[in-house]
C-alpha cells in the first residue's frame, strides 16, 4: 500500500454511511410531500379568491347598474315595440332588449324600464298590494256560533245568504235560484256585527278576507280602485272566499254633486266596488260581508238588490238575549255562588253584547283588587254600576258635543 491511497474504511462505518443517507432521504420525501400539500392548498385557496373576486365584481356591477322604472304595458304594436305607462308620466311608445321574452309582454303586464331610454329591460311577476294579501285571515278565529248570544234570527239568515252557498251549493241548483251575493249587517255599535262575520270565518272553510273600509281611501288618484280591484282578483283566485269589509260607510256614503278631490277620488274606490259586485265578471264562489252602524248615509246604488241582497239588522239584545250573553261570557269565569243572571239582564236595558263583556270583565277586576279567586254577585252588582254609569255618561257627552 503507497502513501498515497485512503484508508480502508470499516463496514461500521459503511453502515453508518447507508443509514444516514437514508435518514436524509426520509427527511427529503417528507419535506417534498409538505410542500406538495401546500402547493395544492395555495392552489385551492387561489381559485377560492379569485371566485370571490369575480363575485365581487359582478355585486359591484349590479350596484352600479342605474334603478329601473316599473311601468306596465298599454298596448303591443305589431312592429314589436310596445305602448308603456311609466309610474313617473305619460305614455310612451318604446321598444324592447333583446334579451326580453317577447311572449311575455302582454296587455297590462308589469315591466321594468331603463330610466334613461324607458326600454322594456324585463317582465316582471304579476303581484298584488302588501294591504291586500295582508288582508287574508289564515288563522280562523275561534269564534263560534254558540258565542254568540239572542242572534238566531240573524245567524239563521247569514248562514242561509253566505255559509250554505259555499258548502252546499247543490241545494240552490236543485231549487233552481241564485244565492245572493252580498250581505250588509246594520245595527249600533257593540251588537255583534263584527263577532257574527267572525263565526262565519270559522264554520266555513272559505278562504276569509278581512278588510276595513277606510284602508281603501289612499292619497293618490285611483289607488283605492286599484286596491279594490285587486282584492276581488286574489278573492277569484283562492275561491271560495269570503270578503269582510267593516265599516263599508267610509267608502260607500252618498255621492253628491258637490265634491272635493279627496271626495271624488273614495267616489272611484266605491264606483269600482260597484262593478266588482255586479259588474261582467261574476264572482261564483266569493260572497261579500260588509258592516256599518250608519246605513243611512249608505249610497243607493249600494244597497240595491244585486248586490247587497240581504240586509240583516243586529238590534240591541232583548232581555232574554242579554241573560244569554251573560251566561255566554261568564262561562270561563271562577264563580263561588250561583249568579241570577236573568236579574242582572233585567237591570241593563238597553245594553249591547259589548257592553254586557264588559261588565263581566269589570266584575272579574273587582276581584283581583280585592285579592280574591273567586268573583261574587255583588261584583256583578258593582260592576254594573260602574259601565252602565259610564255609557250613561258616554252618552251626555255625545249629546252635548253634537
Amino acid at each position: 500500500m503507497t502513501g498515497t491511497e485512503p484508508p480502508a474504511s470499516s463496514p461500521a462505518d459503511a453502515f453508518d454511511r447507508l443509514s444516514f443517507l437514508e435518514l436524509r432521504n426520509s427527511q427529503l420525501t417528507e419535506a417534498i410531500k409538505r410542500v406538495e400539500s401546500e402547493r395544492h392548498f395555495m392552489e385551492a385557496e387561489l381559485l377560492r379568491l379569485q371566485r370571490e373576486v369575480k363575485r365581487l365584481k359582478t355585486e359591484l356591477d349590479r350596484l352600479r347598474y342605474p334603478p329601473l322604472i316599473v311601468g306596465s304595458v298599454r298596448d303591443v304594436l305589431t312592429d314589436g315595440r310596445v305602448v308603456v305607462k311609466s309610474s313617473t308620466g305619460p305614455d310612451f311608445v318604446v321598444n324592447s332588449a333583446e334579451t326580453v321574452d317577447h311572449e311575455k309582454i302582454g296587455i297590462g303586464s308589469r315591466v321594468a324600464l331603463n330610466k334613461q331610454t324607458l326600454a322594456v329591460m324585463g317582465v316582471l311577476p304579476a303581484s298584488l298590494d302588501p294591504l291586500v294579501t295582508a288582508s287574508e285571515v289564515l288563522d280562523k278565529p275561534s269564534v263560534t256560533y254558540s258565542d254568540i248570544g239572542g242572534l238566531v234570527e240573524q245567524i239563521r239568515d247569514i248562514r242561509e245568504a253566505v255559509e250554505y252557498p259555499l258548502l252546499r251549493s247543490e241545494l240552490y241548483r236543485k231549487i233552481g235560484v241564485d244565492p245572493p251575493k252580498g250581505v250588509l249587517l246594520i245595527g249600533p255599535p257593540g251588537t255583534g256585527k263584527t263577532l257574527i262575520a267572525k263565526a262565519v270565518a270559522h264554520h266555513t272553510h272559505a278562504t276569509f278576507i278581512r278588510l276595513v273600509g277606510s284602508e281603501l281611501v289612499q292619497k293618490y288618484i285611483g289607488e283605492g280602485a286599484r286596491l279594490v280591484r285587486e282584492l276581488f282578483q286574489m278573492a277569484r283566485e283562492k275561491a271560495p272566499a269570503i270578503i269582510f269589509i267593516d265599516e263599508v260607510d267610509s267608502i260607500g256614503a252618498k255621492r253628491l254633486e258637490v265634491a272635493t278631490s279627496g271626495d271624488r277620488e273614495v267616489q272611484r274606490t266605491l264606483m269600482q266596488l260597484l262593478a266588482e259586485m255586479d259588474g261582467f265578471e261574476p264572482l261564483s264562489n266569493v260572497k261579500i260581508v260588509a258592516a256599518t252602524n250608519r246605513p243611512d248615509i249608505l249610497d243607493e246604488a249600494l244597497l240595491r238588490p244585486g248586490r247587497f241582497d240581504r240586509i240583516i239588522e243586529i238590534p240591541v239584545p232583548t232581555y232574554a238575549g242579554r241573560g244569554e250573553i251573560f251566561r255566554i261570557h261568564s262561562r270561563g269565569m271562577a264563580l263561588k255562588e250561583p249568579i241570577d243572571f236573568d236579574a242582572l239582564a233585567l237591570r241593563c236595558d238597553g245594553v249591547t253584547g259589548a257592553d254586557i263583556k264588559a261588565i263581566c270583565t269589570e266584575a272579574g277586576m273587582w276581584a283581583i283588587r280585592e285579592e280574591r279567586d273567586h268573583v261574587l254577585a255583588t261584583d256583578f252588582e258593582r260592576a254594573i254600576e260602574k259601565v252602565v254609569g259610564d255609557e250613561e255618561i258616554r252618552k251626555e257627552s255625545v249629546t252635548m258635543f253634537a
